[in-house]
């Protein structure tokens, strides 16, 4: 399997605090990969590092079949090139509908005059991406009237509307229903047949539904890697994450 994103030897420190201390790891083209580890482990400032809301102190990030350094690039041209975030709460436009908060994020050419000769066929896929996110029968609902899972589900669609090659989620299932979670677990399973999905989740039963690739990072590198029952057993992970129910 090629890698789409590769992260090769890259650190960040913030006032002399190592955030992230030469973290290396890469990211398949069409892949599911799950991100868990302690507070402070670095996942938030990989996140960064990657969307280009932070530069690295040294290392590399190379992105696409031509391993084009991301280093340098704005936030935006990073997110033109293919790279979509979501942050864990929700960022939509709530006095906005459903359907328009969809066609707002289609890529598509961004002229008035396109915008005019384009917008049934717009309003078309933004009614077929609601119904990959189960949103197809609130197209022309206020996106403020949505309970918490719905506007979860509303970004991810929005996301998807940019029509990105890596995706990156922020633990997805925080203040979701039970049924909300298994909506949003096959939704990021689904997207991930096509695209490369990481998400970084506390959630251990969430993760275990996502039945991926796992990787743990911890002060900034990466701890261990591989299926979760594997990482799980790892009695590093055990200290510094998961705990150990010893009765002594």
């Amino acid at each position: 399997m090629s890698a789409l994103l590769e992260v090769s030897g890259v650190s960040k420190s913030f006032d002399g605090f190592k955030a992230i201390d030469n973290l290396s790891f890469s990211i398949g083209e069409v892949e599911l990969r799950a991100v868990i580890g302690p507070n402070g482990a670095g996942k938030t400032t990989f996140m960064d590092l990657v969307t280009g809301k932070t530069r690295p102190d040294s290392g590399t990030i190379r992105y696409g079949s031509l391993s084009r350094s991301l280093t340098g690039m704005s936030e935006a041209r990073i997110a033109q090139a293919g790279i979509g975030r979501k942050f864990q709460k929700p960022t939509v436009f709530e006095d906005q509908t459903v359907v328009e908060n969809l066609v707002m994020a289609l890529k598509s050419p961004r002229n008035p005059f396109s915008v005019l000769i384009r917008r049934p066929p717009q309003r078309d896929r933004a009614a077929t991406l609601a119904e990959q996110i189960g949103l197809d029968d609130a197209l022309d609902r206020r996106a403020g009237e949505l309970s918490h899972g719905q506007k979860q589900w509303l970004e991810i669609g929005m996301l998807l509307a940019q029509e990105p090659r890596v995706l990156l989620v922020d633990e997805p299932a925080a203040g979701m229903t039970t049924a909300e979670r298994e909506k949003t677990t096959q939704m990021l399973v689904d997207a991930a047949r096509t695209r490369a999905v990481v998400v970084i989740e506390h959630d251990m039963d969430f993760v275990r539904r996502l039945n991926c690739r796992v990787t743990v990072l911890h002060e900034g590198c990466v701890l261990a890697e591989g299926p979760l029952d594997h990482v799980c057993a790892d009695p590093r992970v055990i200290d510094v994450y998961l705990g150990r129910d010893d009765d002594a």
